[in-house]
């Protein structure tokens, strides 16, 4: 099974990386053939008061152009790489690396994490990135080998603490992604859209302990431009405090999603953790 998974990931992005349109045409297949995925970003939407108008189809042609961009990684160099983005608050990021310190570049599955994180290491330079391996080695190795065509240096999530600190004690830069659900024993309850959501804590903890700046970047689609805008918003300050400095920085995530709904990916059971006695929020 594992190797069929492989295949049709590789043909995938083989047939999307030599004609773009057919990502549409995949992901439509994927919600038809895995309706669960429908039915948890319609529920993850009542869950977050979040009225649908649009918003989980969006939220496929979303996924659809990060398709068609993962396709595309190995044709996009330091040349072209205006074609795919742009800068928006750059200024955010050189500021707080500046201070010799280390970045966290808090992100999520919003918009485009693919490219993000690999169009910055054409434009500014190199950074790493915190991911967790997939399950299916082959295609693990195949994604990473993507990941890295520009210059990103890739830490696996298992056991990441100490490659994280060593990355910013050298000043350097490391994304990872923090709006996933975790275990009761690895987070902290904060309000998400208005309701309890177990966040990982340890973002935070390696904030403090480090002395990182903490800066929220993510890469969204504009229509406009008809390209992705690279977006580093402003530090987000550290008092020390876990679940406080956390709340913030999901607080600050949630208000970024709001502006544009339809480019976050609501499949993944964001509240599936619930605090001790509570009842569970999705059905079997």
């Amino acid at each position: 099974m594992r190797t069929i998974e492989y295949w049709l990931a590789r043909f995938a992005i083989g047939t999307v990386a030599v004609f773009p349109p057919l990502a549409g045409v995949y992901v439509k297949l994927l919600d038809l053939a895995v309706p669960r995925l429908r039915r948890t970003a319609a529920r993850n939407l009542q869950i977050a008061k979040i009225p649908d108008r649009g918003v989980v189809d969006g939220m496929f042609r979303s996924i659809a152009r990060l398709l068609v961009a993962f396709a595309k990684l190995p044709s996009i160099t330091r040349d072209n790489v205006d074609n795919w983005i742009q800068y928006d608050g750059l200024e955010n990021f050189t500021r707080a690396l500046a201070r010799g310190r280390g970045v966290l570049v808090a992100t999520a599955h919003f918009g485009n994490w693919e490219l993000s994180a690999f169009t910055h290491a054409w434009m500014t330079a190199p950074m790493h990135i915190v991911v967790r391996p997939l399950d299916n080695l082959r295609l693990d190795a195949l994604v990473e080998h993507h990941r890295a065509l520009s210059g990103n240096r890739i830490i696996s999530k298992r056991d990441a603490a100490r490659d994280i600190l060593r990355a910013l004690r050298s000043g350097e830069a490391v994304g990872i992604l923090i709006d996933q659900n975790t275990a009761i024993d690895e987070g902290v309850f904060v309000d998400f859209f208005g309701t309890q959501a177990c966040a990982g804590s340890g973002f935070v903890k390696l904030a403090h302990h480090s002395g990182a700046a903490v800066v929220p970047g993510y890469a969204v689609w504009s229509e406009d431009a008809q390209r992705y805008i690279l977006r580093f918003d402003l530090e987000i300050p550290m008092t020390g405090d876990v679940r406080e400095d956390t709340q913030r920085i999901h607080a600050h995530l949630e208000s970024v999603i709001r502006q544009h709904p339809d480019q976050y990916l609501w499949i993944h059971r964001r509240w599936k953790t619930r605090p001790h006695g509570e009842p569970p929020l999705y059905s079997r």
